[in-house]
C-alpha cells in the first residue's frame, strides 16, 4: 500500500520578518502526536514558505498549494472523504479540519469539535 502525502509547512519559518508558524499545520501534528500510529502511514514532506511550492506544482498544479494538504494515495480504503478535491490522477483534502475527518474515517481516531 502506498502512503498518503502530508504538505507541511516547516515550524518556525522565516516570513514577514520574523518567525512564524502555520496554525493549520500545527493542528495536524497536534493531532500525530495525539494519535501517533497515524504516522506510520504517512510520507511528510515539508514546503517552503514561498511559492511555488514545487513538488506540489508537480503533483496537484499550480492553482493547489496550500499547506497542510493530503494526498490521499489509497483512495480503496475510505468511502469518499469529505473535502475530497481531484486534480488531474490525485485526489487530495487542503485543510486541517477535513483531514482530521479522513483520519477519524481512516483511522477511528475521534473527530474535529464542531463536526
Amino acid at each position: 500500500m502506498q502512503k498518503d502525502i502530508l504538505f507541511l509547512l516547516a515550524p518556525g519559518f522565516e516570513d514577514n520578518g520574523r518567525r512564524e508558524y502555520c496554525p493549520e499545520c500545527a493542528e495536524i501534528w497536534g493531532v500525530l502526536q495525539y494519535y501517533p500510529a497515524i504516522l506510520p502511514s504517512l510520507e511528510i514532506q515539508y514546503q517552503p514558505i514561498a511559492k511555488p511550492r514545487q513538488q506540489m506544482v508537480k503533483l496537484l498544479g499550480e492553482a493547489h498549494q496550500n499547506c497542510p494538504t493530503l494526498l490521499v494515495m489509497d483512495r480503496q480504503s475510505v468511502p469518499a472523504p469529505q473535502g475530497l478535491k481531484i486534480s488531474g490522477e490525485h485526489h487530495f483534502l487542503d485543510n486541517a479540519r477535513d483531514i482530521g475527518r479522513y483520519f477519524a474515517q481512516k483511522f477511528g481516531t475521534p473527530v474535529p469539535r464542531g463536526d
